[in-house]
C-alpha cells in the first residue's frame, strides 16, 4: 500500500486570519517501507513571518522571498501524492492549512481521510 507522510510549517495558526504555508516535507512510503523518493519545498508566504512562527521554525521572510509561491507547486505537490491516503502527525491542521491554499488557487480540495 503506498502512502504519503507529510508535515507542513505556516506563518501562524489560522489560515482564515491569512496565516500561510512556508514549507512542505512528504515522503512516500509503500508497504510501510520508505522508497526514497520525496518531496520538499520552502514557500514564499507572500506576507510577513510573525516572531512567534519564526521561533517554532526559524524561517524567515526574508529567506522564503527567494522561493516560489504556493500557486508555482501546488501541481507538483499534487503529482507526488497522486492518489496515495496522506499521513501526518496533527492531519487536521496540515490538511486544513493546504486546502485554504488549493482553494485560493481555485483548486479542488484534498479529502478530510
Amino acid at each position: 500500500m503506498r502512502e504519503i507522510v507529510f508535515d507542513t510549517e505556516t506563518t501562524g495558526l489560522d489560515p482564515a486570519q491569512g496565516h500561510r504555508v512556508v514549507e512542505i516535507g512528504a515522503i512516500e512510503i509503500t508497504n510501510l517501507i520508505p522508497t526514497g523518493r520525496v518531496f520538499h519545498v520552502y514557500i514564499d508566504p507572500e506576507r510577513d513571518v510573525p516572531e512567534e512562527a519564526f521561533r517554532v521554525h526559524g524561517l524567515s521572510r526574508e529567506f522564503l522571498s527567494t522561493h516560489s509561491p504556493f500557486a508555482a507547486i501546488a501541481a507538483k505537490f499534487l503529482d507526488f501524492v497522486e492518489d496515495a491516503p496522506l499521513v501526518a502527525h496533527n492531519a487536521e491542521f496540515d490538511v486544513r492549512f493546504l486546502n485554504a491554499e488549493f482553494s485560493k488557487l481555485g483548486m479542488p480540495a484534498l479529502a478530510p481521510e
